[in-house]
Formats: structure tokens, C-alpha cells, sequence
């Protein structure tokens, strides 16, 4: 195929009990050479680029298809901080079965008041839901999503829980509907900042603050049995 990486010629020789996570640096700098608006970002462990929103879909077509890159692990989303710029962020991990080896991708969101990044799904299908968790938490919009809704939280929660404006402790939200809450008898608190489900406390052992499992016959202060 035209414009393809010819994976047999950068072949990796290790076995599979040896494979790395970064594959080897020719494949790179091919991979690089070959798509040309990538930039490459600095990363301890597998090569890490840099992806325009707008050559998104095409570059994961030519992942897919011609550089052999036909798994994507997980994608996700990032808030830097409400000062920084861009603000929001995803990254995919795509793997490569032939090379055993893998390859991240950043996309920036260019405005910081609508993020707003293309749907990698059509080409990934498994990119989906991870889309879908990156909407509901960060307020990331995947355009081109064919059933972008919250998939956590419901609909109506008027909050991205993960950005990082939102607290720690949460926030004392009522449930979606008055017939849930009378029936459930439950709500939604906050979560107490020590001894919570995800805090723990700053004194004491951490079996006394974390959530306790069925088994409770091992503690820090006796070693867990084998």
C-alpha cells in the first residue's frame, strides 16, 4: 500500500517474554518521517507524539491500516490546570501486535471554553466508551460520537468531576429524580475528607481509614498470609 510502513523490514527480533514498551527507533523515526505533522514529545518509556485535532482521524486510519497499530489500549482525558494553556487534553495508547510495542498520542484541545476533540471511535470502536468516560469527566466533546452521553454520572449532573476545579470531597448533589431519593431513601453527600472512600487518614495505620475488606484477620501491623 502507498505510503505504508513496511513492518517485516523493521521486524523486532525479541521474544516475547523480552518485549519492551518502546519499540525500536527506526520504526520511529520512520513513523515520524512518514507523518509529517506529528512533533515528538519527551517520554521515558514509548514514543510519545503530539497530534493535531484536525489530522486525528486521518492518522489513526493510517495507524489501523498501514503501520500496524491494531489495538487501542485505553484513551483518556487531562485537565492541566485552569491557568494553563491549552487547558484540556487526551491521550490514546495504541499498541502494535506485529512490533509488541507502543504508541502515544496527545491531542490539545484548542479552546479551553468548549473542548472539543474528533471522535477516534469509526476507526476504534473500543475508543467508545473511554470517549464517552472522558465527556463525563473532564467535559471533553469527541465530535463525531455517534451517542456522546455521561456514562457515570446522569445527565443532569451539572458537574465534570475530574476537573480539577471540582473537589476532592465532592460536592452535595441531589439524585436525578424526587421518586429515586423517596424510594432509595438515599442521596448524594460529599465525601468526608479523612476516613473516606479515597482519602485517608493522615495518622494511624490505614486499616483504620480505609474501606475494610470481608477478610480482616491481616492488618500493617501483621504480615498478610500467603
Amino acid at each position: 500500500m502507498a505510503g505504508s510502513l513496511h513492518l517485516a523490514t523493521f521486524a523486532n527480533p525479541a521474544a516475547p517474554a523480552q518485549a519492551e514498551l518502546m519499540i525500536d527507533e527506526e520504526f520511529n523515526v520512520a513513523l515520524l518521517e512518514k507523518h509529517g505533522f506529528l512533533s515528538k514529545r519527551e517520554s521515558i518509556d514509548c514514543l510519545t507524539v503530539d497530534c493535531p485535532p484536525d489530522r486525528l482521524k486521518e492518522l489513526v486510519l493510517s495507524l489501523r491500516d498501514e503501520d500496524g497499530f491494531d489495538m487501542l489500549v485505553d484513551l483518556s482525558g487531562i485537565d492541566h490546570g485552569e491557568d494553563e494553556e491549552p487547558r484540556f487534553s487526551s491521550v490514546s495508547h495504541f499498541y502494535s501486535l506485529v512490533r509488541r510495542g507502543y504508541l502515544r498520542v496527545h491531542v490539545a484541545c484548542p479552546d479551553n471554553e468548549k473542548p472539543v476533540i474528533p471522535s477516534i471511535s469509526e476507526t476504534f470502536p473500543a475508543a467508545n466508551w473511554h470517549e464517552r468516560e472522558a465527556y463525563d469527566m473532564f467535559g471533553v466533546e469527541f465530535s463525531g460520537h455517534p451517542d456522546l452521553r455521561r456514562i457515570l454520572m446522569w445527565d443532569d449532573y451539572p458537574y465534570f468531576p475530574l476537573r480539577k476545579e471540582f473537589p476532592l470531597a465532592g460536592i452535595d448533589t441531589p439524585l436525578p429524580a424526587d421518586d429515586v431519593a423517596e424510594v432509595t431513601k438515599a442521596s448524594v453527600e460529599p465525601a468526608p475528607m479523612m476516613g473516606g472512600p479515597f482519602v485517608s487518614a493522615g495518622e494511624g495505620p490505614m486499616s483504620d481509614s480505609e474501606p475494610r475488606a470481608l477478610d480482616e484477620s491481616w492488618t500493617e501491623e501483621s504480615e498478610k498470609p500467603q
